[in-house]
């Protein structure tokens, strides 16, 4: 009898606390403990670049000089996602103005490709590889616009890691080994130049796997270029003049011209306040309001009785989702070419019109009537109180296959996200920036900075902002358990390439949301589905002003890393 009662009692703990992983803090969805610093945070998708930005905290340069020196070692470490063939853009809370900054630094299309070209081709949309969706690369002006308003070390310093470990190497992560095993050769199979001369050539003739040793001494040349010529040497110099020769050689257009005139804008940030905290994101041609529009209409709801990965949870989220995506698709664009209505999409009473039209089965949405006209994200906070959110990216992982010679780097693709039709905010146009996925964001509380933040990748990045949001302001969740807690995104519906919305689209969970949610869903009439390696990649920093203690987050689902001191 006491053999049983013991049997009983063992069952009993197994169910109240295998939620908890084994963890005695209860936190059941945290992989890892919180990181704690004093000092400086660093957190970014590679643990390599993670000291880099940590070891120029400590030898005295800031959270930007340390974001641009991580950013120029992610551009090596981890190809696959971004690089300074791409674009970037920035958040920064300054320690001295005590006040938000935002960068757009994402290139314009251009100005000799013109709509009546991809007409003539018949062309419905813009080639994902090739010459015809490079736009100008914007993100090393990015670095220096940064650099120039707020950094305090010499960019010779800033560079010299990234252009020592490009030069003797390092060795490559499990999850990087694999995405170039897979990218490199599909590039090399089209025919493209350069891929094996930048990729494999450089590292005794094959791609380095898990664990071995991967070299760029191209790219560390680029980098001394820019260390020591500044941005004109990429933007006027020989580096300009290398990217334009080989586009055209290609069949493309973009031109010295289009690489001289380039010029980052430095925009304000817009926010929404969620039940007492500001949350801050870049207004268009990015999609960060559409996590600002989703969250004013789910501020709506008492989640405090609603159960974190329920069918309710998950059902308000979705249908939030729909609402701001299909007004994503018509109004967000390059806003020097059209007229975005901000203040009406984020405003109060829109977002009650919109909480509306939700009911308890799964709909199908319009844009609502208004009178108007793979990446990586990271941050670093330092002692002084600066903190940056930034986020960088080629597009479609490595960019469009297109290499030009010796420079050790891929040109991004984004001008594959512009529409070609007619008559719409983001229809292709010479000189115009294409709609942007990747987004940073910022919260505050107070006045003062909370959280600086960004979930990476494609369309799921403003419902990772939002599911993070809500993780810490409304289910109570830790910085760590916050960005480990299970996933989930909705595909389908209307966008600002082009596509209409022809369904309800379909919702794809994780596993750790559990069937009875999965069921009570499909009785909504929700499509359900699963996916892997789709919910994007975390990293955050929080301050504690009451310790004066910053709290730092990494992803788990890949190879992120945080570290403070």
């Amino acid at each position: 009898m006491r053999k049983y009662f013991y049997y009983l009692l063992s069952v009993f703990l197994f169910i109240q606390y295998s939620n908890a992983q084994d963890r005695i803090t209860g936190k059941s969805f945290a992989t890892r403990s919180v990181v704690l610093g004093q000092n400086g945070m660093v957190a970014t998708s590679h643990p390599l670049a993670t000291q880099i930005g940590l070891d120029i905290l400590k030898n005295g340069g800031n959270a930007i000089d340390a974001a641009i020196a991580a950013n120029a070692a992610l551009g090596l470490m981890e190809p696959t996602g971004c690089g300074i063939g791409g674009d970037l853009f920035a958040i920064v809370w300054d320690g001295k103005t005590k006040k938000l900054y935002g960068l757009n630094a994402s290139g314009r299309s251009p100005k000799e490709l013109s709509l009546a070209y991809f007409e003539k081709q018949k062309l419905k949309k813009i080639p994902a590889f090739g010459p015809l969706p490079v736009s100008v690369p914007g993100t090393v002006d990015g670095w220096f616009e940064l650099h120039k308003k707020f950094g305090s070390k010499p960019m010779t310093e800033i560079l010299a890691p990234a252009i020592d470990y490009a030069e003797k190497g390092f060795p490559l992560t499990q999850l990087i080994s694999w995405y170039m095993n897979r990218s490199v050769p599909f590039f090399k199979s089209k025919g493209f130049p350069n891929i094996a001369e930048t990729y494999i050539n450089q590292n005794e003739g094959k791609l380095p796997k898990e664990g071995e040793i991967y070299k760029n001494p191209y790219l560390a040349n680029t980098y001394r270029k820019i260390a020591k010529g500044g941005r004109e040497e990429f933007y006027r110099g020989s580096i300009a003049k290398t990217i334009a020769s080989f586009i055209k050689a290609q069949g493309g257009f973009l031109s010295t011209k289009d690489l001289a005139s380039h010029k980052s804008e430095w925009v304000e940030p817009v926010s929404v306040n969620y039940r007492g905290y500001d949350v801050w994101e870049l207004p268009p041609n990015g999609q960060g309001i559409a996590a600002l529009q989703m969250l004013q209409i789910l501020k709506g709801y008492d989640f405090s009785n609603i159960e974190f990965g329920s069918a309710e949870h998950l059902h308000l989220f979705t249908e939030a989702k729909k609402l701001a995506f299909e007004d994503r698709a018509k109004y967000y664009a390059d806003m020097d070419f059209f007229d975005v209505p901000l203040k009406q999409l984020l405003s109060d009473e829109y977002g009650e019109e919109r909480r509306k039209l939700i009911g308890e089965r799964a709909g199908k949405y319009s844009a609502g009537k208004i009178s108007a006209g793979e990446t990586i994200y990271m941050t670093v906070a330092d002692k002084e109180g600066t903190m940056i959110s930034l986020i960088q990216s080629n597009y479609r992982g490595m960019g469009s296959g297109m290499v030009p010679p010796k420079l050790g780097f891929m040109l991004q693709d984004r001008g594959e996200l512009f529409s070609l039709e007619k008559g719409q905010a983001n229809t292709y146009e010479p000189g115009k920036r294409p709609f942007h996925t990747i987004i940073p964001a910022f919260i505050t509380k107070d006045g003062k900075p909370y959280v600086s933040f960004g979930v990476m990748g494609g369309d799921f990045q403003p419902q990772g902002h939002t599911q993070i949001v809500m993780n810490l302001i409304d289910f109570g969740m830790n910085l760590q358990e916050a960005g480990d807690a299970p996933r989930w995104d909705h595909t389908g519906g209307a966008s600002p390439t082009g596509e209409k919305t022809t369904n309800t689209g379909m919702i794809r969970t994780e596993s750790g949301i559990p069937y009875s949610t999965i069921r009570v869903l499909m009785g909504k009439g929700h499509r359900m589905g699963t996916a892997r390696g789709v919910y994007g990649g975390y990293q955050a920093i929080m301050w504690d002003d009451k310790n004066k203690v910053y709290h730092g987050a990494s992803e788990s689902r890949k190879d992120g890393n945080a570290a403070g001191y």
